[in-house]
């Protein structure tokens, strides 16, 4: 009779999300030779390979990527049964803030992890401009916000920079017009940004769409008829950046800040505060190619 240890699995999960053992050794506050020595237990007990290490970076198995997906399950079950069957599971809300164009894809990936922890707490996201949401937190209408800005700011931390990049239809053409149309929202970070850096070149421009609604920017960027800029890696998937050989100026980084992160706010709020830094500081670097979706 063979049994799987559930540590055991957690490491090797985390190895798949995090990319490798060493990052997965820092978010499981274990050392790198514990996270190795568990991963060689589990692939001694299966009898199998589960990590590729011949390339340069960590690569699942085809036997890996299998077992990845009972592993989550079975976590997820170990983690039901407990919340479920001790008077110590946390419950109530928490209201997280986000801007519109950094939703995805790193909330989607918190919110679950989140609800696995804490099944009892419900989050309440709120997707809005960076300054409305901060305006929200100073009332105490949010617990925890992000908010894409030009720098750090007082009370904030950063959790990510990213350089902004131009967006535009897969395969189109839009950004070769002159003037070149413009898809902007009135309340954008990233709009002074965009303007003044095609000004400076002397490149004409024109707004296309002015508007209040992310949606609308994406469906008349998507159709071709105007561009967008984005932070790196934020881009929805119908959309894409567009490699222009430097015809267009390149765009200035920006940084992500989360308000209310700091210790002493409650065990709740403070989980959800790291997986917020874990999953954006992650943007950017490449994940195991086994371990899409």
């Amino acid at each position: 009779m063979r049994n799987l240890d559930i540590t055991t699995l957690r490491s090797f999960v985390a190895v798949a999300d995090q990319g490798g053992v060493t990052r997965a050794a820092g978010f499981l506050h274990l050392t790198q030779s514990a996270v190795s020595m568990q991963l060689k237990r589990l692939e001694e007990l299966l009898g199998l390979e589960l990590l590729d290490r011949s390339g340069r970076t960590i690569a699942l198995t085809a036997s890996g990527e299998q077992l990845l997906a009972y592993a989550r399950r079975m976590i997820a079950l170990n983690d039901e049964v407990i919340s479920k069957l001790t008077d110590q599971a946390y419950e109530g809300e928490v209201v997280l803030g986000v801007p519109h164009d950094i939703v995805y894809p790193a909330i989607p990936r918190v919110l679950q992890r989140f609800n696995a922890e804490f099944p009892r707490v419900r989050v309440q996201l709120i997707s809005s401009y960076s300054l409305q949401l901060k305006e929200m937190f100073k009332r105490g209408e949010c617990d925890l916000i992000l908010t894409t800005e030009a720098s750090a700011s007082d009370g904030a931390e950063i959790v990510a920079e990213l350089p902004l990049r131009w967006i535009g239809a897969p395969g189109g053409s839009a950004w070769r017009k002159s003037p070149i149309p413009l898809a902007v929202g009135r309340r954008c970070a990233f709009r002074p940004q965009m303007i003044s850096a095609l000004d400076a070149e002397g490149i004409s421009w024109e707004l296309s769409v002015e508007t209040e609604n992310d949606r609308t920017i994406e469906a008349t960027v998507s159709a071709d008829l105007a561009v967008h800029a984005m932070l790196d890696g934020t881009e929805p998937a119908h959309l894409e950046q567009i490699d222009t050989g430097g015809a267009l100026p390149e765009l200035p980084a920006h940084v992500i800040n989360l308000y209310g992160g700091e210790a002493g706010r409650g065990a709740v709020v403070e989980a959800l505060a790291a997986l917020v830094r874990q999953n954006f500081r992650m943007l950017g670097s490449a994940p195991l190619k086994a371990v899409v979706g």
